[in-house]
Order: structure tokens, then sequence, then C-alpha cells
């Protein structure tokens, strides 16, 4: 089944990072993590379904998605980066992604910070941050998703690390790569639960670096 549905708002998260929000149909549910399909209301777009993670609760009155916009690919997102309030998406069902299993060690790699955007929101209103930690790996300063949201839930549990350029900024901490050894030095215990999405690349090295460094391959938890 799908939803036809009128976006009521946009906002720029960064340079090429959209927040928008869309009417909420009536009975629709979801739990955070999950995602579901997304196409333009567009002659030419609406086969074009794309996967994109809610970043909204479900208690919230309206549906929300934070797209990173790939102009160069003139596909969905860059269809998306033209539209304006008013204009409408089409989503289908939802369906399950990453799954909250307790408290561990978030991995993200740019714009795979989405699934955790829910799931963190989410403990946060139910003051059930605990120990959770965010380590985030971005090219530059620039590119952080959400930063001052992420610091106001998480403190110093928020951890940046940027690739490309020299950090400056609060809740930035290293320049380097997420790797064996930085996770190694940055991590005691890895009898916890490992939370992992990035682009393909950074997941596959992330997981085969966390098993060898002892965690178990049931802890891991990512997108299929």
């Amino acid at each position: 089944m799908t939803h036809t549905l009128e976006i009521q708002d946009i906002r720029e998260v960064t340079h090429d990072v959209r927040q928008i929000r869309l009417e909420k149909p009536e009975g629709y549910t979801f739990t955070p993590g999950q995602a579901t399909e997304v196409a333009v209301d567009r002659e030419g777009w609406r086969d074009e379904g794309r996967p994109f993670t809610f970043t909204s609760l479900d208690s919230d009155p309206y549906l929300e998605f934070v797209i990173k916009i790939y102009p160069e690919h003139q596909g969905v997102t860059d269809q998306i980066r033209q539209l304006s309030p008013g204009d409408r998406l089409i989503i289908g069902n939802p369906w399950g992604t990453i799954e909250y299993k307790g408290e561990g060690i978030f991995l993200a790699g740019g714009a795979g910070v989405t699934p955790f955007i829910a799931i963190l929101r989410d403990l946060h209103r139910k003051g059930e941050t605990g120990n959770n930690q965010l380590l985030f790996s971005n090219k530059s300063e620039r590119d952080i998703i959400l930063k001052d949201e992420f610091a106001t839930i998480l403190g110093d549990q928020f951890m940046n690390v940027i690739t490309r350029e020299k950090p400056t900024g609060d809740h930035v901490f290293l320049d380097g790569v997420i790797d064996k050894a930085f996770l190694k030095s940055q991590i005691s215990d890895f009898d916890q639960s490992f939370y992992v999405c990035g682009p393909d690349p950074f997941n596959n090295a992330i997981m085969a670096a966390l098993e060898e460094l002892g965690a178990s391959p049931d802890a891991l938890i990512f997108e299929k």
C-alpha cells in the first residue's frame, strides 16, 4: 500500500542534507530504525522508489526524513532537492532495518547515521540514553548531520572522526579514520552491542575489525 503525502516543511540540515516533514496518514505506525520506500510524485519518477529511514518518532504528528542530496547522480535525491512545501512524496509501508537491542556503541559513516537518529531521539525522550555512544565519521566538519542535537542527547558520549581535514570544533575529537587500531584505542569492552551503518566499504571494514577484536557476531547490528 502506498500513500501520497504533502510536504509540510523543508529545512537545510547541512550543505547537502535536507530534513523533510510530511503529513502523517491516520493509523500509520513504525518503530525507531525502520525505513520505507520513497518516490517523488512527478511524471517519470513515481515508480523510482528509494529506501529512506524515518527520523521522526511514531508519536510525532508528522513523518520526517533526513536525506543526503546527490545532484551529480541526477536521480531521486536530486529530484527531492527541487521540491518545496506543498509538493508530494509517495511512501510505502514501513519495514525493519536496524532495531535497538540494548546499550552499545553506534558507528556511523556519513548519511549512514540516519537510522540512529530516531533510535537516539526515542531513548532521549524516554530518559534512557544511558551509556550509549555515537562514533560518527565524516569527511569534514560541515558534513556532520545534526551535530548540536547529538551533542545534546549524548554529551561527551558523542564523538566525531573527521577524515579529510584537521578538526577544530567542539565534539570533534580525532582526525583520521575509524579502523581496527582506532577501535582498539577507544573501546575497552567488546562484549556489548555494536550498531553499524554507512557505505558498504565502511560497514565491511568496521564489522571485520570488531570481530577480530572479540565482538560477538550476534552483537553486531547492521542494515541488511
